[in-house]
């Protein structure tokens, strides 16, 4: 029997472990997708205790603890971070199969050097010794960052942001880790929205055009856009409910915004042609503009609507949305394409049912301009676990290059999830290095160096076009 998480945790063959130890444990890590917040980077937060760092806004965990029968109080209300951790240990030792179960384990060993495990009985020796390492200056947010060999992270961050704090980052040549923002206009798109009229002030404001009309919508967007590509940025991001391409004219599009604008409701259909709209014209901006086009898309929100109502968005009431968008996706993609302004966008659904039809899609689009210009992202949010990112990259192996996968991302709020990313390189390492012992692929060290760096790194330096240098 394998001893718990040793150094050769999830790799069961000598090959994935040649593979793992020599070519993706140290390569550097580059998160293109992150919610973390670019003011804790520049004033180097530090944090009092772990449950600050480990219960704070993530919903991951919030949603195994109600499954534990946890009361509110104890998840995001006012109990004591002490008791919240409890109830978090208390959680956590049931969570066989679960990859909150290895993610913790992989942060405690990484972070604060504890190899035992997690549970209701040990929680209090974790407890202590977790928090006087935080203590010390090895721990703060930067020191952090830096000790998971992290090279560049991208935020998320509205077209109306000052990005004050980027700039804070960028003139402290103390930090030579790059911190970028990454543009994510969801609140300019969604006019169904009841508090739409007020986002659209605020983005008159900012970015000096009175958005009168959906034509000075884009060019308050394009002016906001020149400004965020003059901090560095080359991603944007959107999370759609739906993808439906329901083309319409101009003129009626202009129509469907000043009903919206004078204050009047927004039927379902008119909703879907101002959206086709909106993401055809940002998208034609992004070609423009040499940036990567992410798409998040099957994901129900905001489900238990007596939860929402207390706590808001983002608490863990969503789900994965069984609409399969495949036939609307292509029509998107190829309306750009038609007119040569497709930029390079990775494509996310949460139904894992939608690899193969991502996997399709991406080669009917593909060019010579860039390398894999339409990509398949990683396994998202309810799939980043073992078998959801064993199933993303075996599909995409069979139906694309997955030599050419832009690879993990963190996709989270937590300075201590870089974690994930070793957990996908064990995994990536595993699922290669098993063909190559099953005769599926030569023992070509040099080829599989280059496959497994490219997808751990030098494959997303590459596509996005960051200053970095490749290893």
């Amino acid at each position: 029997m394998k001893a718990f998480m040793d150094k050769d945790f999830l790799l069961s063959t000598p090959t994935a472990q040649k593979l793992y130890h020599d070519f993706a444990e140290n390569t550097p890590i580059l998160d293109y997708h992150c919610h973390i917040n670019p003011k804790e980077i520049a004033e180097d937060r530090k944090f009092e205790n772990i449950t600050q760092v480990w219960l704070g806004g993530d919903h991951y965990k919030w949603r195994q603890m109600r499954s534990n029968g946890i009361d509110e109080y104890y998840i995001t209300g006012g109990a004591s971070d002490r008791e919240k951790f409890q109830k978090w240990a208390e959680t956590l030792e049931k969570a066989i199969g679960n990859p909150l179960y290895h993610w913790s384990h992989l942060e405690l060993r990484k972070y604060f050097g504890y190899e035992g495990y997690l549970n209701g009985e040990t929680a209090e020796e974790v407890w202590n010794l977790c928090n006087a390492k935080l203590q010390e200056d090895s721990m703060t947010v930067r020191n952090l960052i830096k000790q998971s060999n992290v090279k560049l992270i991208c935020t998320t961050d509205d077209p109306v942001d000052s990005l004050e704090w980027h700039k804070v980052i960028a003139d402290d040549k103390t930090f030579d880790v790059q911190v970028l923002p990454a543009w994510r206009p969801d609140k300019a798109m969604n006019l169904e929205k009841p508090e739409y009229l007020d986002y659209l002030k605020t983005l008159s404001e900012v970015s000096g055009v009175e958005v009168k009309s959906f034509k000075d919508l884009m060019k308050a967007l394009s002016l906001r856009m020149d400004f965020f590509a003059s901090m560095g940025c080359c991603v944007s991001d959107h999370a759609l409910e739906y993808v439906m391409y329901a083309p319409a004219s101009e003129e009626e599009i202009e129509k469907i915004f000043a009903g919206r604008l004078n204050g009047g409701s927004v039927s379902r259909e008119d909703e879907m042609k101002f959206k086709t709209a909106f993401m055809t014209a940002v998208g034609k901006e992004y070609h423009k503009r040499n940036w990567v086009m992410q798409l998040h898309y099957g994901c129900k929100r905001d489900n238990n609507v007596f939860r929402y109502n207390q706590l808001g968005p983002d608490t863990g009431f969503d789900c994965i949305n069984n609409y399969a968008p495949s036939a609307q996706m292509a029509d998107f993609l190829n309306a750009l394409s038609s007119t040569d302004e497709l930029p390079k966008t990775i494509l996310y659904s949460l139904n894992p049912n939608d690899n193969e039809s991502i996997g399709t899609i991406l080669g009917c689009f593909q060019g010579p301009e860039t390398v894999g210009k339409i990509q398949q992202g990683s396994a998202w949010w309810f799939n980043d676990h073992k078998v959801g990112m064993m199933n993303q990259m075996i599909s995409l192996a069979n139906l694309g290059l997955l030599s050419n996968f832009v690879g993990m991302l963190t996709d989270s709020r937590s300075f201590l999830s870089y974690t994930r990313h070793e957990y996908f390189r064990r995994i990536l390492c595993e699922l290669i290095g098993g063909w190559v012992e099953n005769g599926e692929y030569p023992d070509d060290y040099k080829a599989l160096e280059k496959i497994v760096k490219g997808i751990s790194f030098n494959n997303a330096v590459n596509y996005f076009g960051f200053d970095l240098k490749t290893v």
